[in-house]
């Protein structure tokens, strides 16, 4: 379905003479193409929606980064270009948990995966990742559960 979007949304960017969104979809289905042929080396015919979920949010942190920096240099048209695309990618990725729902996710995690200290971060923040991919940001989500096993 993922993959679909993609391609649809890349043929309506270019009917509709939209630069920003062409460029910033190619980008996208370009680190597709990367994490299929990843996928490919571990025996499996294609990358999972979660993994490119993950990979969509992986470029979002790097725009972010990148704004800071351009923003320090006093370089906004960068900074601008770098939100245009983050603004494109968020439109491919499923509605975002908030705190709560975050925090509650992770209690039902730790439960289910019967975590009882911070030694399995590992088995929560793998569960966390397969049922919550795209739908949550793990580098906050990682203190928390440290917070809630300590």
């Amino acid at each position: 379905m993922l993959r679909e979007n993609l391609q649809n949304s890349l043929k309506e960017a270019m009917k509709q003479h939209d630069t920003k969104s062409v460029n910033a979809i190619r980008l996208i289905i370009a680190g597709q193409k990367e994490k299929d042929v990843e996928a490919r080396g571990k025996g499996r015919e294609q990358a999972s929606d979660a993994e490119l979920l993950a990979m969509m949010q992986t470029m979002i942190k790097q725009r972010n980064e990148s704004i800071k920096i351009y923003t320090q240099g006093n370089r906004p048209d960068l900074a601008a270009k770098e939100q245009d695309e983050i603004d494109v990618i968020m439109r491919f990725l499923p509605q975002q948990m908030d705190a709560q729902a975050v925090e509650q996710a992770i209690r039902a995690a730790i439960q289910e995966s019967g975590a009882s200290s911070i030694r399995d971060m590992g088995k929560v923040m793998a569960l966390l990742k397969e049922k919550y991919a795209g739908q949550m940001d793990f580098a906050s989500a990682s203190g928390v559960i440290k917070e809630l096993l300590a």
